[in-house]
Parts: C-alpha cells; structure tokens; sequence
C-alpha cells in the first residue's frame, strides 16, 4: 500500500466516527423532536453538522475507493454502512484492519520473510 493510499484510508477512518456519532444524534434529536414537548429543538443545528460530516464522508469514500482499487462490493458495503445506524463505527474497524495487515504484509516483503 503506497502512501497515498494509506492517507486516502486514514481520511476515510477519520471520518467514518464522528459521521457516525452525528447520524445518532441527529436521529436522536428528530425523535425528541417529535415525541417530547420539551421546547428545545436541537434537530436544526444537527442536521447541518451531520450534512457537511456525510459529505465529506463520500468524498473520502471515493478518493479512498479510488486509489484503493476496491471492487464494488466492497466499496458499495463501506458506503451503505455509512447510512445506517452504528456503521461508522464498523467502517472504522474493518479499515482499521485492513491498514494493519496491509502494512504488515509490506513489512515482510520487505524483509523478504514472505511472498506476500
């Protein structure tokens, strides 16, 4: 994995957490909104922070789609995780995984240990 990838994916995993947080909170506020007569309505300041947080996420998405060279299965899986509750948090993990055995596969080319 070259390093442009790596940043590609990195952005991508940055991203991937608080775009799911917000998508939680947004959630959350909608349904106070509806349910509760609370009088305070935060779904107004949420839905912009969480607009501005899933774009940048699809655009990460595809640059790291991009220079990852991901079939479109996975890339279709990254990107409808992104849509439903908690998928952030998944996205993270299995990228997280996926640059760690990257990197380790790089090492041992490197160190000629395998034919990796």
């Amino acid at each position: 994995m070259d390093l442009k990838t790596a940043s590609a994916i990195r952005r991508l995993r940055l991203i991937s957490v608080p775009e799911g947080i917000s998508w939680i909170v947004l959630a959350a506020c909608t349904i106070i909104k509806y349910t509760v007569d609370s009088g305070v309505n935060v779904a107004p300041v949420m839905g912009p922070i969480h607009g501005v947080l899933f774009v940048l996420y699809v655009l990460f998405w595809a640059d790291a789609w991009n220079r990852a060279k991901w079939n479109k299965g996975k890339a279709g899986l990254y990107i409808a995780y992104s849509v439903i509750p908690f998928g952030g948090f998944i996205i993270e993990r299995k990228l997280r995984r996926e640059t760690e055995d990257a990197v380790i596969a790089a090492r041992a080319r490197k160190e000629e240990v395998v034919n990796a």
